[in-house]
């Protein structure tokens, strides 16, 4: 077949690829990351680049016509037909997102030390015994894993212990490079300890890597498992997103293409050795000494992270291959670490409520609580657990992807040059933003989103039912082509020389995405017959809910309106749990526990989410009475110009 060379610009990078091949495509290859919501299905209009030069062919190019004459087109939709240069744009391009790490923003105010094995003793998945072996000789003449062995069960006589292939292949040279001087690395399930490397006496220490799986970032953190430390951590996009954002986009392009599920199976793998290389250089870690690692997913994320069919946890009556996974080594995963290293993966509870909710809950010990708490946490699904010591009930919604940006005219995810606050004046609707990057803005993120829905409602420009109202809009408010659109950004002020604005159809997404978050809660406090006042403590987790400001969540209806000193910040609770297991094997069975126990409520069942969900796609509620803190004079959180 013919091959032609794809120039991308402004990067100057260039990948020969197929003849037909299209220019999304081509520009995963050569590693040129491309906003694609809609995973190449030509619907969500992200990935527009323009053809500087060459021959290219367009299937259902949907571009205006004055834009198609312009050289612009849909990357997913437009096909190498020559050599051919593209420029891509800013806001097509898919830079590096802002990972949640180390607390920031709201969760880290106050706060000090963080105890990362919540009282637990250290008791880590691997181990180092140092030992002094006794020399064979010809009287003494058992084998060198005999020997090893021996040495072991003098040590930990209640214990037996087992040694791998690949162990087993470095052990001769090993013992005598060392001068039968070791340490030994084990893990220990039930009564058998696993030799996973045997190393000299005085080698650097024994490592970890826990990892959250997200839809849309992957973070990663490496663990000291002798010390009980987080040595470092780091953080990049998932390359999962150039097949959509939601994973419903992927379950479908797993099931679907020929290649799928290896396709994202092979990007899931990328994203975390790239994350854990990164983090191993700064820490100046050898692959080999990393034995053992966890990883935190949604259902769907470990699912496609194993090469498992996620088919059925989209079609009813929605079960997934699996809630528990086997033990397994790193060779068989991918992971660049030691190849004899045990890989953990956090149990789901149901097709939508998956292991990082299980992390998280082990993480905030939710399960040991004697007040009633509520966790929730808000992604492109909004997952929720409530409950104490003597119960734990979750279940999980669909908010869609637009806390994400996707849907929304301008959104983005939270990334450099994202608006991620907003303030608005209203006596002059006049706006002010606050830039990740403090960079010219290129769209709004979500908290930048639930800021603006707010601001805009205070100062009246939008009424209880999404619905902008011309005469208070001032210049900012004008008519679009679909209906009224407020402008956030002028085109002088902003990256891609264009307009920033949040339309009506935008509004009306975002009413969707909230209503359906409350709409979650409130099926699980009516389920269980309680009143939203029960609830003693409420626990915000995940990247997008450590930004959040929770006046302005509550005040649009995203969350329940109890006093603000019930809220706590969590962060990235996913991680935090993946590292406690890490550094003790007790969790990873209260992990397992947990999965077992935690009850699921299933929302499509019944007329209860849909009656709430309608209920709530209003501005804060149809229900005022859940929010009396907004009825008559606004208590809390002024709307104050400066300091944004």
């Amino acid at each position: 077949m013919q091959q032609y060379t794809v120039t991308f610009l402004p990067d100057n990078i260039r990948i020969t690829v197929p003849a037909g091949t299209s220019l999304l495509e081509a520009a995963a290859w050569a590693g040129v990351g491309v906003k694609s919501t809609c995973g190449g299905q030509g619907t969500c209009k992200r990935c527009i680049v323009r053809v500087k030069d060459g021959h290219v062919t367009a299937e259902g190019n949907s571009l205006p016509a004055t834009m198609r004459a312009k050289g612009y087109a849909l990357a997913c939709r437009t096909q190498v037909a020559g050599q051919v240069t593209v420029e891509i744009p800013p806001e097509a391009r898919l830079v590096e997102h802002r990972v949640l790490l180390r607390d920031e923003g709201p969760a880290a105010e106050g706060k000090e030390k963080e105890d990362l094995l919540g009282g637990r003793p250290i008791r880590p998945l691997c181990e180092a015994v140092r030992l002094r072996l006794d020399p064979p000789t010809l009287t003494e003449n058992a084998s060198d894993w005999h020997r090893l062995r021996g040495a072991l069960r003098r040590q930990r006589p209640d214990e037996d212990f087992a040694i791998g292939l690949s162990a087993l292949q470095e052990l001769a040279e090993g013992l005598r490079r060392a001068d039968w001087q070791v340490k030994v690395v084990l893990t220990s399930f039930n009564t058998t300890g696993q030799v996973i490397r045997v190393a000299p006496a005085d080698a650097p220490g024994v490592y970890g890597l826990a990892v959250d799986l997200g839809t849309t970032t992957v973070a990663a953190a490496l663990v000291d498992l002798e010390r009980g430390e987080v040595l470092g951590q780091g953080g990049t996009y998932n390359r999962q997103a150039r097949f959509g954002d939601d994973i419903i986009s992927r379950i479908i392009h797993a099931d679907t293409k020929e290649e799928g599920l290896h396709e994202l199976r092979k990007a899931a793998l990328a994203s975390i050795n790239e994350v854990a290389a990164d983090l191993l250089a700064k820490c100046r870690v050898a692959p080999e000494e990393v034995v053992a690692a966890v990883v935190a997913g949604n259902t769907t994320m470990s699912h496609l992270f194993l090469g498992l069919t996620p088919k059925y946890i989209r079609l009813q009556p929605y079960i997934p291959t699996t809630a528990e996974y086997p033990l397994l080594r790193a060779s068989e995963v991918g992971l660049n670490i030691h190849p004899a290293a045990p890989v953990l993966v956090f149990p789901s509870v149901a097709s939508y409520v998956g292991g990082d909710i299980v992390s998280g809950t082990l993480f905030t010990r939710l399960g040991h609580s004697d007040e009633l708490v509520l966790f929730v946490d808000i992604g492109t699904n909004g997952e929720m657990v409530l409950g104490n010591r003597e119960w734990l009930m979750a279940c999980a919604c669909s908010a869609g992807p637009a806390f994400e940006g996707a849907g929304i005219t301008c959104g983005m995810r939270a990334m450099e040059g994202a608006i991620e606050r907003v303030e608005i004046d209203p006596a002059t609707s006049e706006v002010r933003v606050k830039v990740i990057g403090n960079t010219r803005p290129v769209g709004i993120c979500g908290s930048g989103l639930i800021d603006a829905l707010a601001k805009l409602r205070r100062a009246g420009i939008l009424d209880r039912m999404g619905n902008f109202m011309p005469e208070k809009g001032g210049r900012r408010l004008r008519r679009g082509e679909e209906g009224y659109e407020f402008v956030l950004a002028w085109k002088e002020e902003t990256g891609t020389g264009k307009d920033i604005v949040l339309t009506e159809g935008d509004v009306k997404n975002l009413l969707r995405s909230k209503g359906a978050v409350f709409a979650g809660i409130r099926s699980l406090l009516k389920t269980l017959d309680l009143p939203q006042e029960a609830i003693d403590k409420i626990v915000i987790a995940g990247g997008f809910g450590n930004y959040l400001n929770i006046d302005n969540a509550v005040e649009i209806g995203l969350l329940p309106d109890l006093p603000r000193e019930k809220y706590r910040f969590a962060g990235n609770t996913s991680l935090k749990g993946a590292v406690q297991v890490l550094l003790c094997r007790d969790a990873w069975e209260e992990a397992l526990e947990i999965g077992r126990k935690m009850t699921y409520l299933e929302l499509s069942v019944g007329n209860l989410f849909m009656e709430e969900f309608v209920s709530a796609l209003f501005l804060p509620h149809t229900d005022l009475e859940l929010f009396p803190s907004l009825i008559g004079e606004r208590k809390g959180g002024s709307n104050s110009w400066p300091g944004v």
